[in-house]
């Protein structure tokens, strides 16, 4: 059937007729166009976009009601000119502006005004720039009180604009990280007060009062008893590449920024991220979005609350009541969010079907990647995630979404307990031989429930996991997935390599996971393999046919419920070579990770 196609270029207009020798300036123009079309589609619409930069001004937004869907069997196709060729043009789409009207102070500090922005992400020259921070803490002895924190150092009462100041607590519970906004500083000569922003600081008290005995601990820990690292304000820009933003004068915000080397003004081009949310889609059909890269938003979620208080995942607590969960008395009690918010995502797409993602960049975005939410039969091949501050896949809800030969690298930038994949009470979805690398925890997550059955973990490479966070692992499952083996989870033909912080499991089955089988993995240098003692205790999983370098606890005496046969432990000191020695292992290996 013939196509019918379109061009945008960054030299075209609006008004033009969108043909290859008059094109669309804009998407959105563009969109109009399709939407004109795509009643009577007697073959795909593709849209071809022309090597640029689209600065959007508002989210590209698509809607069954406005006709945005493909119809009588046919797709509408957005996508880089030359897609799939080695002519294919390079295309961004981008959420952000570039800052103007810069200036150098004598300390080397370049300030700009932004307005009313408060951005938590910068650009500079394509490159993340980080937040200026103070990584040793508050300074002096402090004291946590009802309301923050006394210290006897008098040190921050010279910073500049408190309010701005933004507290993190990694590992306020092992596997969480917190954000606490800063309210107010004030002193005399022997002492600082230190003021929290509220409702934040009292919410995370409340989340956060736990107690634990197990593993030695004698139950006083407390995770919030003083920040590790301090962000956002321009005494801390000591580093070249980091910023911060001065919101002292209302609507009036200035960004300063500690140049690298070799930037210059005038020459150097700096992004901050504006618009929340670059792609959204809901209820569309038939929709195709390849060899485009979607990048430079912002999200403004921890400035508006007050904080980041995050608790497993993707899941925060924004609002309601604790639900305090009791582990016994040898072990402790901790408490969750009665009813959790899960992080938003960039680019989403709500309650869809029959949705292609191929060949993208998601990059230097501010909340999650992608988020796939209530959604049946989406493909998501062969894209790219990194520089993103949340998650960089997330289904939820969902219903035969494909993730496969997808790449996850530095992904969780500033909301650290993000996992690179995470599926979250959907079936039969499949994760397979995507690439994960340089994440600060959990590399993929399959979170079980009433829903959830038939996942296929199947082939992945994951490498370097857990590097900020722990309690978590390479592959984590949780709950139960189905109600049998033949309809629960299945993680075959994956390889863990390189899980960093300690208390970690390569291969982790946790808090009541039942009906998964683990088939003819690899796992080295993790704490531990597996782990078989967990609360609530695994019901119905079976670890088959892995090769590991060291033995897990209690092999040799599982759980009745657990089954494991048939695996075996290689020299942990030459386990590399041990694998490729072995026909089976070795297979293994070669065929983890991408295809393409």
């Amino acid at each position: 059937m013939p196509e019918n196609r379109l061009y945008v270029s960054p030299d075209g207009q609006d008004d033009w007729s969108g043909t290859l020798d008059r094109p669309f300036a804009t998407p959105h123009a563009a969109q109009r166009a399709v939407r004109a079309l795509t009643a009577e589609m007697t073959g795909d619409i593709v849209i071809a976009f022309r090597a640029g930069v689209y600065h959007l001004e508002e989210p590209l937004t698509f809607d069954d009601t406005q006709a945005d869907s493909g119809t009588n069997g046919f797709r509408v196709a957005y996508q880089a000119h030359g897609y799939g060729t080695a002519d294919q043009e390079k295309v961004v789409l981008s959420g952000g502006r570039e800052v103007t009207g810069w200036s150098a102070g004598a300390d080397g500090v370049w300030t700009a005004p932004i307005g009313e922005l408060e951005p938590r992400r910068l650009s500079v020259d394509g490159r993340p720039a980080a937040r200026a921070a103070r990584t040793t803490g508050l300074p002096g002895s402090v004291t946590k009180t009802a309301t923050g924190y006394v210290t006897d150092s008098v040190e921050p009462q010279s910073w500049p604009d408190p309010s701005g100041l933004e507290f993190v607590y990694p590992g306020v519970y092992p596997w969480s990280e917190a954000r606490l906004a800063v309210a107010a500083i004030s002193g005399d000569g022997s002492s600082t007060t230190i003021t929290m922003a509220q409702p934040a600081f009292d919410n995370a008290k409340s989340l956060y009062d736990s107690k634990w005995y197990g593993a030695g601990g004698d139950g006083t820990w407390d995770g919030l008893a003083a920040p590790s690292v301090l962000e956002n304000n321009v005494a801390f820009l000591g580093e070249p590449g980091t910023f911060a933003v001065d919101r002292s004068e209302p609507g009036g915000h200035v960004l300063h920024y500690r140049p690298r080397p070799g930037e210059e003004i005038g020459k150097t081009t700096a992004i901050v991220p504006v618009l929340e949310t670059l792609v959204s889609a809901k209820n569309v059909h038939d929709i195709v979005l390849r060899g485009l890269t979607f990048a430079e938003t912002n999200w403004s979620g921890p400035n508006r609350t007050g904080g980041y208080l995050h608790y497993h995942g993707n899941s925060r607590h924004e609002r309601g009541e604790f639900q305090k969960i009791d582990m016994g008395a040898d072990v402790g009690y901790l408490h969750v969010p009665a009813a959790p918010t899960q992080l938003p995502a960039n680019v989403l797409f709500d309650s869809v079907s029959r949705i292609v993602l191929e060949g993208n960049h998601f990059t230097r975005l501010g909340a999650g990647g992608l988020a796939i939410d209530g959604s049946t039969a989406v493909e998501v091949r062969g894209n790219v995630f990194d520089e993103i501050s949340g998650s960089g896949i997330a289904v939820q809800a969902s219903a035969r979404v494909t993730v496969e030969d997808n790449l996850v690298h530095h992904i969780g930038t500033e909301y650290r307990g993000s996992p690179a994949i995470l599926v979250f009470v959907s079936e039969e979805t499949t994760v397979a031989h995507n690439e994960i690398h340089d994440v600060p925890h959990n590399g993929i997550v399959i979170t079980g429930g009433e829903r959830a059955k038939g996942t296929q973990v199947i082939g992945n490479l994951v490498e370097r996991s857990m590097s900020v966070l722990m309690d978590g692992g390479g592959i984590y499952l949780s709950a139960p997935q189905g109600s049998s083996f033949a309809g629960g989870a299945v993680v075959r033909g994956n390889v863990i390599r390189d899980v960093l912080t300690s208390y970690n499991f390569g291969l982790y089955a946790d808090y009541g996971a039942a009906w998964i089988t683990v088939i003819g993995n690899i796992v080295c240098r993790a704490d531990t393999p597996i782990v078989l003692q967990v609360g609530p205790p695994l019901e119905n999983v079976a670890f088959i046919g892995n090769f590991w370098d060291v033995l897990p606890d209690g092999y040799d005496d599982p759980p009745k419920t657990v089954t494991v046969a048939g695996n075996t432990v290689l020299p942990k000191e030459t386990f590399d070579e041990a694998i490729k020695a072995d026909p089976a292992a070795a297979d293994i290996l070669a065929r983890a990770g991408r295809r393409v």
